[in-house]
């Protein structure tokens, strides 16, 4: 089994996670992706949303996407995630199951400071997702993605905006949002 893990904070999840991920799929011939849910993540001063919250965004926007599966093994593990903990777990659930972690220039760039990016690295083959020209250094192998100007910064000031997220994020992604006021100036918790 050849198994992608795309990890992040989702705060929210939108199209642009999900292309990458479907493109990851195709062009390294994956059997499934992982959209590994960060409680917290250690580089990243604070999220918009609580954990299970995006975590459960995750699950709508997955849903019915063959090969597709939200993992919220981060979020119930709770305190800061690291990588190498779930790259550890998967490891002990799936012996002999290929693991590949997929980066971005920007994550990739941060890996000498994740923790213990060297076991990471033994983990885990790593694949990069370039865009247009970007390099890709490192013996990574890589898989281009389009440019896509979707940015979870944006829908977070669109939501606190009160702005239509139709077309940013799958649709009951929008219906959650919009139902828990998530990421309005006063609301978010659920």
């Amino acid at each position: 089994m050849r198994l992608g893990i795309l990890g992040g904070s989702f705060d929210p999840i939108h199209n642009g996670h999900l292309i990458v991920a479907q493109l990851a799929r195709e062009a390294l011939q994956l059997d499934e992706v992982r959209l590994v849910v960060s409680a917290a993540q250690p580089l990243k001063a604070s999220h918009g949303a609580p954990a299970a919250n995006r975590l459960r965004m995750v699950e709508l926007a997955v849903e019915g996407i063959p090969g597709l599966v939200a993992d919220g093994r981060e979020v119930a593990r709770g305190g800061p995630s690291y990588t190498v903990d779930t790259l550890r777990e998967l490891g002990d659930e799936l012996p002999g199951a290929e693991l590949v972690l997929l980066l971005g220039a920007d994550a990739a760039a941060e890996l000498p400071r994740w923790k213990a990016s060297e076991e990471v690295r033994r983990l885990a083959a790593l694949a990069l997702f370039r865009r247009g020209d970007e390099p890709v250094t490192g013996g990574a192998a890589a898989f281009d993605v389009p440019e896509i100007a979707i940015s979870s910064t944006a829908i977070r000031a669109r939501a606190a905006a009160g702005l239509s997220l139709r077309g940013w994020v799958p649709g009951r992604v929008a219906d959650y949002i919009s139902g828990l006021a998530l990421y309005q100036p006063q609301g978010g918790a659920a």
